[in-house]
This record gives structure tokens, sequence and C-alpha cells, in this order.
């Protein structure tokens, strides 16, 4: 034992201190920054197309479209949370444009901003949706770049018991009623930002989700990358191509060429062009960052195990970085991002959440400074060392907290080479240069920390390489007919679900399946789940049951309970309630179900007013998913009507510990603290309650389906009065008229409430509300749950004249049942032909589905003669002219007739512009191009 070592170990008790005045601070603030706005969310249903984005299906349906741009900014207020200790500041915003994330991260040790700060909101066409920002930290989740990642999100301010603060951010997103939350936290004494996330399947549907951070960075020549040392391959979107890092083995890296053989790829000056670079096989915890100009940067640690992704993107150094850089700020010039995945180690690349499951990770960031890179880290310290030509080796060590008495040391093998006892934090690193002697060479040479007890902090020697052979290339499937085994249809099938091609569809692959071996378990279960996601219930029904006879020929019991389970869950959709509830009991004797179906079994018996049976069931499905936030909920639901109160609000406020944003948990607290008769307390939960709602009409009707999903009818309908009172959301910042980027008609809530008043079996109440649904507007309505299909159906058994309730059928089923859609709004421009939309969707369904040129042109007009402010419906038509070989003239004068109207749309400007040239206009083309700034697309050609 060295000297320093033995003072370690007996002269210092206590190694990390907290100070008595390490205390953080989270407030909230209005900030006034410059900002671009966007136009009005467009209330025209954007169906898909087959457009792929990202490598998946780039759907746009039930959200709007966002891509009207100003080019103009203006000073607008926007509300930021903040967190502050002594050594971070960090800003969260999860308003509109935000969407949640981190907008900014100062050290406050060196002024450093950690990740990249916007100076102004300024969208670019880059999001699912159209308008996204750069900086900060944006959430992934369950698509690349968030479909709803510019929209406001849920968030709620959180004190901790060891002094810590959080903010909890959070939505269900609308494409698959999952909910993905993060809780930002800063703890007294250390440098850390750590964030917790986590992921809620609330469906009853199996689904598959992707999870990244994405972390912007500054960037200048004198950046660079921080893989681990031993990082040997890396590849790009697909797994498509590899190549060796961090020197490239020749003119092409990945499938990108311009490279100079050797040239290091860890700098953001090496790459010609954009390019992602993700690490293959990544052994250790750490990523990172570090600006060799501003001697600070960045370091993430999480669990690689569970967070195993690590990406670099980078726009480059070239014109086409430069243009990107003035399309998405005004002066914060160039950014790269170091991205981190949870449950995945590229893009596309989804992995599955089981029904009800609940996944969570952390992911943690702390700042570097003056140590020159990082070599390894972890949650207590990052260390670089670096042997020069010289023989010189530099070492240097941040640590996350303040460490008195800590040692430093560097041996080669056993001979120490240099040691210090001395005090460090993150606001005082260490750094040293020592001569290595004669023969000692760079693998002999290990840089450790120790804190006072002489426990390693941290620590690090140059490992060989693993040498480890370039992996397998992803090859595209085959097609159906060149496959030869049923179980390679089905794998492939499934991967094409799973990763939301957008290219293939799973159903040929499951159907060349079948005709190969028609009694197919695995095939038959895959396809029913398929029918289940399209609203196909009696089909689905039909595939599992074929399912079954083969899983149960001979009496055999089955030995995974899939089939039964979703069988069930099929005949729940179909009103079968009897055959559910055998099929979900079935389904428990298999214990990967069992959570699942016990729940769904305890729904049933609370719609049966069975609540000792349903909290016997609920109690099961717990002992299987603890973590299950609706099993919880309904367990608090179920108490309060057993009139036990306490009880119920005990499970209610557990549930809000774990999740602060859980809306149907607040509420539960609300009732039970009504029903106890404390006028106060009551009126503060419901406030409670109301704050996490956030006013978002999304929120309310999903909690309003919660409840009546378990026949709940008269909570479901409590939830449905209070938003139909909902007072008109405040003006969005983020907007040219200030209108609401989360709010639309309240259509689907009258709908609903029709709906469980036929279920309480009120039939005047329910045919008043299905007349009320009729006369609402129909902008930004886009139903996509299950429930809406059979409250719309039930709304048309009482009044078969309702055309909205046809019109709104086709919107839903228009993506999965595309002829039964066309029928609906056939049948609802037969009930009201003014309604402008139904021709336009009309349009798209002749030219889409029945390849109906002049029926679609014919529909498309009409639309227009009903709604002619529309530049939608001009960009559509003129496409439909185009395809019917229609002339130029023909085609301009259309446009010139509502020039003021299609002047909005930088689409049909393009395409006027193209018209003049073609009819040899020239000056009205360059007309167009000199006044008009256009805002094009990520990966289009053009730009202005």
């Amino acid at each position: 034992m060295s000297v320093v070592t033995l003072l370690l170990a007996l002269a210092f008790p206590q190694p990390r201190l907290q100070c008595a005045d390490s205390v953080v601070k989270m407030w909230e603030e209005d900030v006034v920054i410059p900002t671009y706005p966007i136009g009005d969310p467009d209330p025209d249903p954007m169906f898909f197309s087959g457009r792929t984005y990202q490598g998946a299906q780039g759907a746009v349906y039930p959200y709007p479209l966002m891509e009207k741009i100003s080019s103009v900014s203006e000073n607008r207020t926007h509300r930021l949370v903040y967190l502050e200790n002594e050594y971070i500041k960090l800003g969260l915003f999860p308003g509109g444009a935000g969407g949640g994330r981190i907008f900014s991260a100062v050290d406050k040790t060196n002024g450093y901003e950690i990740f990249y700060h916007q100076h102004v909101i300024k969208p670019g066409l880059i999001g699912v949706l159209g308008a996204w920002i750069s900086g900060g930290v944006e959430w992934n989740v369950p698509h690349h770049h968030r479909t709803s990642t510019y929209m406001p999100v849920d968030y709620t301010l959180k004190e901790n018991p060891d002094g810590s603060k959080t903010v909890w951010m959070g939505e269900i997103e609308t494409r698959h009623r999952m909910k993905w939350m993060v809780g930002a936290t800063l703890k007294p004494g250390s440098s850390v930002i750590q964030v917790e996330c986590r992921l809620a399947n609330r469906t009853p549907l199996v689904q598959s989700f992707l999870y990244w951070a994405n972390v912007a960075v500054h960037v200048d020549s004198s950046y660079q990358v921080l893989f681990p040392p031993q990082q040997e391959w890396v590849t790009g979107h697909g797994k498509h191509a590899f190549s060796t890092y961090p020197l490239a083995s020749g003119p092409r890296v990945v499938t990108t060429d311009g490279y100079s053989k050797g040239i290091d790829l860890s700098w953001w000056k090496a790459h010609p062009s954009p390019i992602s670079l993700f690490a293959i096989h990544s052994r250790e915890d750490f990523f990172g960052g570090y600006d060799h100009g501003q001697h600070a940067g960045v370091a993430h640690i999480a669990n690689h195990h569970s967070v195993p992704g690590k990406k670099m993107w980078n726009w480059g150094p070239g014109e086409t970085a430069r243009m990107w850089d003035h399309v998405l700020t005004d002066k914060d010039g160039p950014y790269i991002e170091l991205m981190v995945g949870a449950y995945q180690d590229n893009q596309p690349d989804y992995s599955w959440l089981q029904p009800y499951e609940v996944k969570s990770f952390k992911f943690n960031w702390f700042p570097l400074r003056e140590i020159g890179g990082m070599k390894n880290a972890n949650l207590n310290a990052a260390v670089n060392l670096e042997v020069t030509a010289n023989n010189r080796a530099r070492f240097g060590f941040n640590t996350t907290a303040e460490y008195r008495g800590a040692g430093v040391r560097l041996t080669a093998g056993e001979k120490v080479l240099f040691e210090q006892v001395l005090d460090i934090s993150p606001a005082r690193p260490f750094v040293k240069e020592v001569a290595l002697p004669d023969g000692v060479s760079e693998m002999d040479v290990k840089a450790a920390l120790f804190d006072a007890r002489g426990e390693e902090l941290v620590s690090y020697r140059k490992q060989p390489p693993r040498g480890e052979p370039a992996p397998e290339p992803v090859t595209p499937p085959r097609p159906p007919e060149e496959i030869k085994t049923v179980e390679e249809l089905y794998l492939t099938g499934l991967r094409l679900e799973q990763f939301h091609s957008a290219a293939l569809a799973a159903e040929p692959y499951y159907e060349a399946a079948l005709k190969m071996d028609p009694g197919n378990c695995q095939v038959n279960t895959a396809l029913g789940l398929l029918y289940l996601r399209n609203l196909k219930f009696a089909e689905a029904a039909d595939k599992f049951h074929r399912a079954l006879r083969r899983a149960t020929a001979s009496h055999t019991r089955p030995r995974d309970g899939e089939a039964q389970y979703y069988l069930g869950v099929a005949c729940k959709y179909l009103g079968l309630t009897d055959q559910a509830y055998d099929s979900f009991y079935a389904a428990t004797w298999s214990e990967a179900w069992s959570a699942a179906a016990y729940y769904e079994l305890a729904e049933i018996s609370t719609s049966r007013g069975d609540y000792v049976t349903a909290l016997e069931e609920l109690g099961r499905s717990l002992s299987f998913n603890a973590n299950s936030p609706k099993s919880a909920n309904l367990k608090a639901a179920l108490l309060r009507k057993l009139g036990d109160l306490t009880q119920s609000a005990k499970t209610a406020g557990e549930v809000l510990e774990r999740d602060p944003l859980d809306h149907w948990a607040a509420y539960e607290l609300y009732l039970a603290a009504k029903g106890n008769g404390s006028a106060a307390a009551a009126a503060d939960r419901l406030a409670g309650f109301e704050k996490i709602m956030h006013g978002t009409i999304q929120n309310y009707l999903e909690l309003a389906l919660d409840y009546g999903s378990c026949g709940l009818y008269q909570e479901g309908t409590e939830i449905l009065d209070r938003l139909t009172i909902l007072p008109e959301p405040a003006p969005s910042p983020v907007t040219l008229s200030g209108h609401s980027l989360t709010d639309g008609s309240r259509a689907m809530a009258y709908y609903y409430l029709g709906w469980f008043a036929g279920k309480m079996g009120d039939k005047a109440k329910a045919e008043g509300f299905y007349s009320q649904a009729g006369r609402m507007p129909t902008d930004l309505v886009f139903p996509f749950r299950a429930e809406a299909r059979l409250a719309l159906e039930s709304a048309l058994t009482l009044n078969p004249q309702d055309a909205r309730a046809c019109y709104y059928l086709g919107e839903l089923l228009f993506d999965s049942q595309p002829e039964k859609a066309l029928t609906f709004w056939e049948k609802s421009r037969e009930l009201d032909g003014s309604l402008a939309l139904v021709h336009r969707n009309l349009a798209l369904a002749y030219s889409l589905v029945r390849k109906d040129i002049p029926a679609a042109t014919a529909s498309l007009e009409k639309a227009i003669q009903y709604n002619s402010s529309d530049p939608r419906f001009f960009l559509e038509l003129d496409h439909l002219y185009e395809l019917g070989s229609a002339t130029a003239d023909k085609r301009l004068a259309l446009l010139e007739q509502h020039q003021a109207v299609v002047s909005w749309d930088d689409n049909v400007l393009m395409r006027q512009t193209g018209l003049y040239n073609q009819v040899g206009n020239y000056d009205k083309a360059l007309e167009l191009l000199d006044n008009h700034h256009f805002h094009i697309w990520e990966g289009r050609g053009e730009i202005h």
C-alpha cells in the first residue's frame, strides 16, 4: 500500500461532501424569445400515402400537418421551467415548439453551454408533421423525432425527500395511445443532469417503439465526438453497411463517399456531407463530445444493457450544412447530435412493449472541462489519458461532486509514477502531465482516481483492440413468393410490423404463410392481431379461433396464452362479454399473459357491478405487473365504490407518487376527497387534477374512455361534461393567429356522451348528445380510437341520417379499410352534400383506391365550390389535373383565379412556378421565386 493510499484510508471518513448551502432551486418563468410563428394546424386530415420518414412510416394522421412557417420573427413569450444548483442551471421547455425538450443547460463553473442553446425559435420542415426546431435535448418516442415534438406536453414540478427536485414532462401520444414521460432531476451538490424515462403501453395490444434522446451540441472545427476508445465499427441507418472506426478505411464511410483514407471520423470537420454513425456492439456505459477550443464538453452515462444506442448525426461543414444552419437558427451556428437510445442501437430499430407494460431507464449527463477528452466515465467521474509522441502522459479527471482528500495515481504495472492527495469537484478539475520512464508503453499506463476511503471512483488503461469482424449487413426482405418456409414468412411479416415499414406490408407475408399451412397458430395469431389494429374485430376473432383450433387439437392446453388473450380482446370489442371473459381466463393459465388478462377480467367484472371479484382479479394482475398504473387506478376506483375512501385515496396517491402526471389517479383523489365531504380538500384536489390535464381535449377523452372501458360510465360522463365546458385555450405563442396546437372540435366528446348514455339505458339522452355531436365543427376532428368506431356506429344505429358520423367513420377507417371508408363518405355526401371535406376525402379515395381520376377531379372541384379558402384543395386538384392531362393553361387559370389563397402554400406556389416555365412565362416564374421564401422539407432537393 502506498503512503497516499494509507493516508486516504485513515484520515478522511467522509469522502464525498454536500455543502450545507447546497440547494436546488426550481421555478417557472416567462421568457421572451424571437419566434418565427407557424400557420394554424392544417384542418384537413392527412392520411398515410406511403411516405417514408427516417426509415419507417411517416404517418401524420391523427395529428394535423404543420408546414406553414413565417419568414419573419416576432418577440413571443414562452413559459420555461428552471432547475438550478451550485453547478448547473437547466432550462426545460414544455410548451409549444419545445415539446418537453431540455432547452438549455449551463455549466456554472465556466459558463459552457452543455447542450446547443437556441436563442431563437426558428422551425424548419424536419419533423413528421413539419415544424421542428433544433437544439437542446429532444425526446424521440415512440418514433424518430417524435410526431408531437412541436406540441406542448403535460408537466408538473416535484420536490423530493433527498433535496433534489424534478420536472416531470410527458403525454399520451395519440397514434398508439402510449404514455411517455421524462423526469429531469438536479440533486444538491451534483453536476449530473439525471433524466428518468418511462414508457407505458396503456392499450390491450402489444406495441413497438423506439426511445432516443436527441442531444444537440454546439460545434466547430475543434469539436470531437467521444465514442468509447474500443469502438471498432460504426453503421448507418438500417445497418446496411459498416465502416471501421475511428479511422476511415477508404473513401466511403457507411454509404457516404468523399473521405480520405485514414481520416479520424471522430472529428466534426472530417465529414464532407451529412452523415449518421451508430456505434455497433458497444459494451461501455459512456459516450460524449469535447470542444478542444473551449476546453469543455459533455459526458453521457447509462446502463449499456438497456441503453445501448450511441449515435452521431452530423450536418458536416459543407454548403448543405450551412444552408440548414440558416434555416434553423439566426446566429447560433452549427450543431451535431449525440443521440442515445434505449432498447435499440439503430434507427429504425424498434422493441416490443407488451399490453399494459411499463419500461423505465435513466439517461445521465454531466459537463467536462479542461481534461482534453474522455477515455472512461461513470456517474462519479470522467478520466482522460493520452500518451504523446515524446512519451509523456497527459491525464485528467472531472468529478460530478466534491471529493475532499481524494487520491490521484498514475501507475505502470506495480510501479507508481505519480500520486497526489487533493480536493476535487466539478469546479476544480485535475490535469497533469508526467514524463514516462524508458520502456513504459501506452498500454502499461493506468490513471486512477480514488475517494478518501481508497475506493476507486474511475480509472483507465488502454486495452488492446477486440479485433471483432465486420457485422453482417441487414438485407431487405425478399418478396413473399421467394420465401419457402412458413416460419420465415411469419418472421418477415412480424419484423415489417415491428419496424412500421412504409415500403412493405406484413399482410402478404402472413397470407403466403397461410397458403402453405392454413391452420398455423403463430401466423393466424399475428394476422388476427393485425386485424385488431385495423379495427376488423370479427375478422380478428375468426383468425384467433383458427389459431386455437391448431393449438388445442387433441385437447391440448396451449403453452402460450397469446391467442386466447387476443380472442378475448376481439370478443370484448364485439360486445361478446361472456366469451371475452372465458378467453381472458384461459389466457391467465399462461403466466406471460396473466397480468394483462387479469386486468381485462377486472374491467369486465367492474362493468357487471361485481366489484369484489374485480378487486381480486386486480390483485392478481398487480402481483404480475406491480407497476401497472391502470390496474392501480381501477383498484382505487373500486375501493371508492365499495366505500373505503381512505384506501382509495392511498392507492391513488401511491400512483401519483410514481407518476405525478397520472390523470386517472388525480381524479380518483378528487373523488375520494369529495366523498369524504371536505369541500376544501376536494377543491384542492380538483385544481391539481385540472392543472395536469392542461386543458388538452385528448387527455379528457382518454380518461373518460378509461372509465368507460370498465363500465364506469357515470364517472366517464363527468369527465366528458368537464370537457364540454372547458374554456378556450390560451393563445399559443408559436402560431401566427395564436391558435392552439392541441385543441379541436369537441364533437367526439358528444358522441362518447351519447354512447355512455346508451350504455346506461337512457336512449333519449343518447339521441340528444348524438344530435349535438352532429352540429359541432369538423375542423381537427380526427378519430383514431377503437372506441370511436363503437360510438359512431352506435350513433348511426339511433340515427342513420347522421352525416357527420359517416364522415368521421370514413376518417377513422381510411388508412386500414379504404373501401369501407369510401362507402361511409359516399353515404355522408348523400345525407349532406355541403361538407367540403367529404368531397375532398372522396377525391383522395377515388384517386388512390379506385384509380378513377375523373371522379376524383369532379369531387375535388365540388369541394372547392363549398370551400375555396383551403390552399390544400388547390394543391391536390392541380395534381389531379396533371394526372388527367389537363393543359398547363387550364391549371394556371385555376391557380391565378385563387391567387390570394394559393399564395399561402409553398407547395402550390412551386407547382405554379413550374407551370409558368412550361408555358414560357419566365418573368412570372422569376417573380414568384424573387418575392417568396420557400420552406422546403428535409430530404427535398429544391431550396430557395
